[in-house]
């Protein structure tokens, strides 16, 4: 990125200086870059680029400086940057290392003695005729005498076999500068002690001329930390309104907005949105107006450049969270579904991948080994993983919940097996969160059943039948005769088939055995209706009709007992019995015996004839 950004410049600066009619314009091609195809060629590029940098300080920029030619300067900086390499500088750091480094460079090639121009290898001394005297093996260096100036030809990427100023001369040129900056200049240069000037002058913007600076108080042009005490002042003034500014915004972002609301969501974006515009806009300011240098213009930049990474792993964190939460919105997802849960959860893992991404990026921008930070990861993983096995164990039981869809928000379920006769665990499923489920119980209490366990239970969803069957098992007395008992069971199914509420096309009631004291006769019927209360009024109704029924054909209903006797016992209905057992025999006579089933045509004219509600209750018509 750094060099497509640094090719960009160089191309502005030749474009500029043709539009101009500079004379640069005159002996290059508009699109030939710097030349650097030897040591002669690079070393004649830096020092050309500096002289026109200075003078055009000197002519224009010093009384009255413009945009455009502080755009020219820049350009001209990024000319002599090209011949440095920067290859072992952190992406973050290279322009400000590459700008202050060409100016110190610069600065000592101008007072020291520099060879004569014939003694400076060029492009014929590194052709194939040329080599002769080198090994082929060894990469074609050069040193100025007596120094530790190098120019170096690069070996690969993207530059591979352009010569160029070495990292390690970059790297000490300020070093250099100071065991030098007491010699005479040798070179003729348009101005001279720029670097000791640099302190104090603003030379990257257009509004205060570098003339105003100057006549400037010396004590705010005093160094301290090796920048004027101008510049402090207006980098604290600077960072105090940018600071007020981000906190007002905050402040209105969050005033008068509903918790919960779609708005409150969307608000939450507007902080990191101003920091991430905010930075880069005082960071400009601040390089183009008070154009600081070494370590603080670094290190600020660095900052800068961390808050803007931070701001934008703000958005991609919240900014997931925030469609997330529009989507739950909708109608149709529950607030307390699983599938609330797992939109919230995507969410953030989107986020988490996002900002763990940023993290890499800026990593590398650093120069930080990217092998060893996965590595560091995948050891830390690893010890989570292990220390929350049960975690994600219930996680991984959230994700078979939302599979395979057994319950849903709203469900009135059944879970586990239950030895207590009246089912405690019953209910109706509440929330289905990423760790556990709660369910509200018959007896109104709230029971939070882990998912792992959840999702390993018997689980029965009452909701999604779409009738309830009706089974009960009736005991007769064994005093009942087989005539007695063949009534009950005919008056038993026409009143099932006659209820408008059975939807059995042939309800179930059969003698289904003998008991201990009782005849068993099973009632089986499929009630029309989801609803649990409803069903059980339709249940208390149909039972109130089977006891007019048994009472009717003159039996009754049984119950273990041990009876003594101590006085004559009445027996059973005689006229009763004698009435249900003639109806049988007139069954029997007419061939109309419904053994073992109705007919077709019988349940026809029966079904729906049975008042109901029953008459007297409030809804009877």
């Amino acid at each position: 990125m750094g060099n497509r950004s640094r090719h960009l410049r160089i191309f502005m600066t030749l474009f500029t200086l043709w539009s101009s009619g500079g004379e640069a314009a005159d002996t290059r091609h508009l699109l030939e870059p710097p030349d650097v195809s030897s040591p002669k060629a690079t070393l004649k590029t830096f020092l050309a680029a500096g002289d026109n940098y200075l003078r055009l300080v000197r002519e224009e920029y010093w009384t009255s400086p413009t945009r455009a030619g502080a755009t020219r300067l820049h350009e001209l900086a990024a000319i002599a940057e090209h011949t440095l390499d920067l290859s072992e500088t952190p992406p973050a750091a290279r322009f400000q290392m590459g700008r202050d480094e060409a100016v110190y460079l610069y600065e000592v090639l101008s007072r020291i003695e520099l060879p004569p121009e014939t003694e400076i290898p060029d492009a014929a001394a590194y052709t194939d005729t040329g080599r002769d005297d080198r090994r082929d093996d060894r990469p074609a260096r050069w040193t100025i005498a007596h120094t530790e100036i190098t120019i170096a030809q690069v070996e690969d990427g993207p530059r591979a076999g352009e010569f160029l100023f070495t990292p390690e001369t970059v790297a000490r040129a300020g070093e250099f500068y100071k065991k030098t900056r007491t010699l005479p200049y040798r070179r003729d240069v348009p101005l001279k002690h720029y670097a000791e000037m640099r302190v104090y002058l603003s030379m990257a913007g257009w509004f205060i001329p570098p003339r105003a600076i100057t006549a400037l108080p010396d004590w705010l042009k005093h160094s301290v930390y090796e920048q004027a005490v101008w510049k402090w002042l207006a980098l604290l003034v600077l960072l105090l309104v940018t600071v007020g500014v981000f906190v007002l915004i905050h402040r209105l972002a969050r005033c008068g907005i509903v918790r919960r609301s779609a708005a409150a969501h969307l608000c939450r974006l507007v902080t990191p949105l101003a920091l991430l515009l905010l930075t880069p806009l005082v960071l400009d300011v601040i390089n183009r107006e008070l154009t600081l240098i070494g370590w603080a213009d670094e290190g600020l930049t660095l900052l800068a450049d961390a808050i803007g990474y931070f701001a934008l792993a703000w958005i991609a964190w919240t900014g997931s969270t925030v469609v997330a939460e529009a989507i739950i919105a909708l109608p149709t997802i529950p607030e307390g579904s699983l599938n609330a849960h797992l939109l919230r959860l995507t969410a953030r893992v989107v986020g988490s991948v996002a900002v763990i991404a940023i993290f890499f990026h800026v990593s590398s921008q650093l120069g930080a080994p990217l092998y060893g930070i996965v590595a560091g990861l995948g050891v830390g993983g690893i010890a989570i993983a292990l220390a929350a096995q049960n975690t994600i164990e219930h996680f991984i039981g959230s994700l078979n919940l939302f599979a395979d869809r057994p319950v849903r928000v709203g469900d009135f379920c059944r879970y586990g097996e239950d030895p207590n006769p009246d089912w405690q665990r019953i209910g109706i499923v509440e929330s289905i969160g990423l760790r556990s489920t709660r369910i509200l119980g018959v007896d109104n209490s709230v029971t939070s059943v882990p998912n792992g366990d959840f999702s390993k239970m018997h689980l029965v969803n009452y909701s999604l039948r779409s009738r309830i069957l009706l089974r009960t098992v009736l005991g007769l007395r064994y005093e009942t005769t087989d005539d007695q008992l063949r009534f009950v069971l005919v008056t038993l199914r026409d009143m099932l088939l006659a209820h408008p509420r059975v939807i059995d096309e042939e309800p179930k009631v059969r003698l289904a055995g003998f008991g201990n004291s009782a005849l068993n006769v099973e009632i089986r019927a499929n009630i029309n209706t989801t609803d649990l209360n409803e069903f059980r009024a339709i249940r208390e109704d149909i039972y109130l009709r089977v006891m007019k029924i048994v009472k009717a054909s003159g039996t009754g209903f049984a119950f273990p007992s041990r009876t003594v006797y101590h006085a004559r016992d009445d027996g059973l209905d005689a006229e009763r019995q004698q009435d249900a057992e003639t109806q049988v025999r007139a069954w029997c006579s007419a061939q109309e015996l419904p053994f073992p089933t109705f007919t077709a045509e019988y349940r026809r004219k029966t079904r729906n004839t049975l008042d109901y509600p029953p008459e007297g209750s409030p809804e009877a018509s």
